[in-house]
């Protein structure tokens, strides 16, 4: 079943942006991207061509090492972090819809 346009525009992982595009909105190169990649920071969808496609939520991963890195941080080291800062916002996220008087979600 296809998507519609509410349903793509609404999805922060639909994979929307081609490379290119994607380099460009964070004002870097493509291979920045692909070094992402091959960090295992964000693992881009693959069009039927085996072109990259970027959603919104692996781009604001990437601009945040970006970001790190032009600080001076290493690569390999921003990637961690950004993994770890990831990870503990998911766990609170969990943790919050699972207090009690907090309405469940499926």
């Amino acid at each position: 079943m296809a998507q519609g346009p509410d349903d793509i525009f609404g999805d922060e992982n639909y994979p929307a942006y081609p490379i290119g595009q994607a380099a460009e909105m964070l004002s870097t190169t493509q291979d920045f991207l692909r070094r992402l990649d091959e960090a295992k920071l964000i693992n881009p969808h693959r069009s039927g061509g085996g072109h990259r496609r970027y959603s919104r939520y692996q781009l604001r991963l990437a601009a945040r090492v970006r970001e790190m890195v032009d600080q001076g941080t290493a690569l390999e080291a921003a990637c961690r972090i950004v993994i770890l800062e990831d990870q503990l916002e998911e766990a609170l996220r969990q943790n919050q819809s699972r207090q009690p008087g907090t309405p469940q979600r499926d």
